[in-house]
């Protein structure tokens, strides 16, 4: 069992043959895919899997804070199980990958900022969006 299909479970989730393939999927992504995506590779592994049923899914599991939902202005919504650490994205805008960062310096100044302005730093997050550096 995966991690996604366990924290269903634990979350009372009822879990159909094909959430079970929609959240192996989910889990052994190291993108961040979008529904269509997420779609076809549930698909190659369960033909009968629809569209609908993968946006159904993926709002369920999103409603139970088991994945998170991005929007890198790029369109669509994107999609990745929900971090046990902390940690920021960098979105090339040229082919759209995500690179995933910690930066303890920046984590820093961003709770000094907070406190500076009177405030204790709940919850933040970070996209910084570039193009490579051509060399």
């Amino acid at each position: 069992m995966d991690r996604l299909e366990k924290l269903c479970i634990e979350n009372g989730m009822r879990m159909t043959d094909q959430r079970r393939v929609i959240a192996r999927v989910l889990s052994s992504a190291d993108d961040h895919p979008d529904v269509e995506e997420l779609h076809r590779r549930a698909h190659a592994v369960d033909p009968h899997i629809s569209i609908a049923t993968v946006y159904r899914t993926v709002r369920l599991f999103e409603e139970s804070g088991i994945i998170e939902r991005h929007d890198f202005r790029d369109g669509r919504s994107r999609y990745e199980e929900t971090p046990s650490h902390h940690h920021d994205h960098l979105i090339d805008m040229k082919s759209g990958k995500v690179i995933e960062f910690v930066d303890e310096e920046i984590e820093a100044l961003q709770n000094a900022i907070a406190r500076k302005l009177g405030y204790k730093l709940i919850d933040h997050r970070l996209e910084l969006y570039g193009v490579p550096i051509e060399e």
